[in-house]
């Protein structure tokens, strides 16, 4: 055993400490200024992982958690519950602010973050694994086992109402459940998407019957297949598609990073990784031609079927593939805007926007990132933009997810 003050919160959510032959030590569900007595069970030659055994002294931001599976089951879906709100957003600076200095090696102060305006009960989907007749979450210290879920806290009420009425006739479900998802939309419909193999068929009739809400729609995903629904209103809404779980600050986000590109009337704008075009159809109101590219067919459907329905019509200009491969084709713009997922920018894409920055007249790009340090190495690797302004926002507040908009210029 190890006793060890915590100094600070690192990426991922881990305390940070220092043993006494000098390494580093990550401790999790560890707060700055605890003294905790920790077991390490990871050394390497620089750092090593700890366990938390008893905090001995609790530092000044330690609080105790909403949820009663955070400390009950160990649950690996939060990583911050444990520390006050003020403190989780001082940490998610500092881990922003690190990424760029360390990784992106430029010198850049500590972002503002902005505040969620809901801290609890704001997440429009919610993913969970099933494993030795359980379905749940992983625990914090085991990516296997699962325990059964009563209630996740940042989940919309509704998804936890649908959760508990599904859970209660779970002898419905594929004997063979591999995983399950509940996911509210944009329109408020509610979905269920079981995951399991391809034989048997699942019929979804019973359980929707027994769930006993007919507004609900059950999808069926068998493994190395596409989602179809199975049972209740059937939509054309992507239900795997990729959108935000935290939909009144995604759309704070979304207009601030509009609004951050500036005048792109009569201007080509890229809308790179765009998901079903709500970025698009802000940039097109603002009078820019639209560019925009996605590798999720449904999700490219879904917006064009969208923008059928916007009074200005369908005036986006959709390619549908991956990024990295259709970029190339695209007409040089006058502005970006990526949304990648948390490994960032492919390098290719990275390596497109580069070129046009150094070739082209001015050029601004705004990057909206799920992940510091891939943000931090793709400004470096795109010298010809220098960064302007960086803002991050606690768009999964009780986590250590941190979203960021970052603006850069042609240098």
């Amino acid at each position: 055993m190890s006793r060890v003050r915590i100094r600070g919160v690192a990426a991922g959510g881990d305390g940070v400490g220092t043993l006494e032959d000098g390494r580093t030590v990550f401790v999790p569900r560890t707060a700055p200024g605890d003294t905790v007595e920790c077991a390490v069970v990871g050394v390497k030659p620089r750092y090593a992982k700890g366990v938390l055994v008893a905090v001995l002294e609790a530092g000044p931001d330690r609080t105790p958690p909403e949820c009663p599976h955070y400390d009950g089951d160990r649950c690996g879906g939060c990583q911050l519950q444990h520390l006050a709100y003020d403190a989780q957003l001082a940490a998610k600076r500092r881990i922003v602010g690190d990424a760029l200095r360390r990784i992106g090696r430029i010198e850049a102060a500590d972002p503002e973050v902005v505040p969620s305006p809901e801290r609890w009960r704001y997440r429009t989907r919610v993913s969970l694994h099933a494993a030795r007749g359980r379905i749940g979450y992983h625990r914090v210290d085991d990516p296997v086992d699962v325990f059964d879920l009563a209630d996740c806290r940042l989940a919309k009420t509704g998804l936890m109402d649908l959760w508990q009425a599904v859970a209660r006739a779970r002898g419905r479900l594929p004997s063979a459940v591999a995983a399950l998802a509940l996911r509210e939309d944009r329109e408020g419909g509610r979905h269920v998407v079981v995951e399991s193999p391809a034989s048997p068929v699942w019929d979804a009739g019973p359980l929707a019957r027994e769930v006993g809400d007919p507004e609900v729609s059950y999808w069926w995903c068998p493994s190395q297949g596409a989602a179809r629904v199975v049972a209740g209103p059937r939509t054309g809404f992507p239900v795997l598609a990729f959108a935000q779980v935290h939909p009144s600050l995604g759309d704070r986000i979304r207009a601030d990073a509009v609004a951050a590109l500036g005048d792109v009337a009569g201007g080509v704008v890229w809308d790179l990784y765009a998901g079903s075009g709500e970025t698009s159809r802000a940039l097109v109101a603002r009078g820019g031609e639209v560019w925009a590219v996605e590798v999720d067919r449904g999700a490219v459907a879904w917006g064009r079927g969208r923008a059928r329905e916007w009074e200005r019509g369908d005036t986006i200009r959709w390619e549908t593939g991956p990024a990295e491969e259709l970029v190339v084709r695209l007409p040089t713009p006058a502005a970006v805007v990526v949304n990648p997922p948390r490994t960032g920018l492919d390098a290719r894409v990275a390596e497109a926007i580069e070129r046009r920055a150094s070739e082209g007249p001015s050029l601004r790009l705004v990057y909206v990132s799920c992940d510091p340090a891939t943000l931090a190495r793709d400004v470096r690797r795109m010298p010809h933009l220098a960064l302007r302004s960086v803002r991050a926002y606690d768009l999964f507040p009780q986590t250590a997810h941190v979203e960021t908009v970052a603006v850069l210029e042609a240098a």
